[in-house]
């Protein structure tokens, strides 16, 4: 074997690698929206999570990858390469559909315990389909408009993720919050069940995103590589201690949901910038991430009044959009950032591409769902809900447990569907607090 095949193999065994560890990263998407949410819909995340891997899968090979990598049209979307005719890259795009699908799956846990599951399908392809490729094409093609102006996202965090949070946004917003969340002017804590799953969650993501970020090299470059998994872990670490202690100093107590959701607020944060920046930058992006988090969590909840039961879009969106300007700071490759003596040019492209995200998948988005709720309830019913969608929506509970619960409630009285009329829509009832 010659050293340019060797070189060759090397390569398409490292990006391979990061395509499993970035498919692997589903599994943690799944056990943080699970942990994060009542165990009454436990199924329903589990389905939505394998569904939209599958889904998002199978609809970007045969449309999705060629409207973000095709040969473009005026840089705005990809012409050639449906269901792969012509493409010989087999691994770039096996690579690029574990990303594609991570788009998808971020609306899963912003709009979760209350979305009717034929709706969410719909919502992924059409994600997959062409919102989400026509957002890659603009800045990672080659030949996008965005990137002409010179965009920097290494990995997506505006890409995959802003993309993602802003789709969220507007599917929580559209769809409504959950029954009892908002009350008489109060913000009420509808907790989740386990803790535990979700820090199994988290730690999925932060081992996959060695994969997302490392393997975005496209190449096992010895000099690059390291640096970039490096840029990761200490923006990851960054975050979880700045949440840490920041919620010590807003609430008296280190929040444990949110402490695990900044080590994910870190990961979005340096995703953007993982091949530009020091491991100095790294830290300082991890650890504003952090605090950003916070806040965004808590303004997002309590004056905008959209339920996000996992944090999605505060973690995703707000820190992918810092993120994305972070590089317009801390950049020390090419000109350099506004940190290291390159003037705030950079920056402002980075503003632009930002703002450029949020207006075409805000619209698409919005409009998408005006379409899909013609054919398809956005939200299951009132019952359904109070009932919880493992039910209702699979016919199964993901905890044996829960049929206990259920026998003991409805033999109490009457049947359970007496006592769910009785109950009616009240928030906090005993079906919800046993469950």
């Amino acid at each position: 074997m010659t050293n340019e095949a060797l070189e060759l193999s090397i390569n398409l065994v490292w990006v391979m690698l990061g395509a499993i560890l970035v498919f692997f990263m589903h599994a943690g998407f799944a056990m943080v929206e699970a942990g994060f949410t009542r165990s009454k819909n436990t199924v329903n995340i589990l389905m939505k999570n394998v569904l939209t891997i599958s889904i998002g899968g199978i609809v970007y090979f045969l449309a999705g990858y060629a409207l973000m990598f095709g040969d473009t049209a005026r840089g705005f979307i990809g012409t050639t390469g449906f269901a792969m005719q012509g493409v010989d890259d087999i691994a770039f795009f096996v690579f690029q559909t574990m990303f594609a699908a991570t788009c998808a799956t971020i609306i899963s846990g912003a709009v979760a315990e209350r979305t009717n599951i034929n709706a969410y399908m719909a919502i992924v392809v059409v994600m997959t389909l062409f919102i989400y490729p026509v957002v890659g094409h603009w800045i990672w093609q080659g030949d996008g408009w965005i990137t002409a102006m010179g965009f920097v996202d290494f990995a997506g965090s505006t890409v995959v993720h802003l993309t993602g949070a802003i789709g969220a946004l507007v599917a929580a917003a559209i769809i409504g919050p959950r029954i009892g969340k908002y009350e008489d002017r109060r913000v009420n804590v509808l907790p989740g069940h386990s803790i535990p799953l979700g820090a199994l969650g988290v730690f999925i993501l932060w081992l996959g995103w060695f994969g997302f970020n490392g393997a975005s090299t496209l190449a096992a470059d010895p000099e690059l590589v390291p640096s970039v998994i490096a840029n990761t872990f200490l923006s990851a670490s960054a975050g979880v201690i700045a949440t840490a202690f920041y919620t010590k100093f807003r609430y008296s107590h280190i929040d444990g949901s949110l402490t695990l959701n900044g080590a994910l607020a870190g990961l979005v944060g340096i995703t953007a910038g993982a091949a530009n920046v020091s491991l100095t930058g790294a830290i300082a992006i991890g650890a504003i991430a952090g605090p950003l988090l916070v806040e965004g969590v808590r303004f997002i909840e309590w004056k905008l009044k959209i339920d996000d039961p996992v944090g999605a879009v505060a973690v995703h969106g707000l820190c992918g959009i810092w993120g994305t300007l972070a590089v317009g700071l801390f950049d020390i490759t090419g000109g350099g950032g506004l940190f290291y003596g390159g003037g705030a040019e950079l920056l402002g492209v980075q503003a632009i591409g930002v703002l450029a995200v949020i207006g075409w998948t805000s619209i698409t988005v919005g409009i998408s769902l005006s379409i899909i709720k013609i054919f398809v309830p956005l939200r299951v019913t009132q019952e359904e809900e109070i009932t919880g969608l493992d039910l209702t929506e699979h016919g199964a509970h993901a905890y044996e447990y829960q049929q206990d619960v259920f026998k003991g409630v409805a033999g109490k009285n009457d049947t359970f569907a007496q006592r769910l009329t009785t109950l009616g829509a009240k928030p906090h009832s005993v079906h919800e607090k046993q469950v």
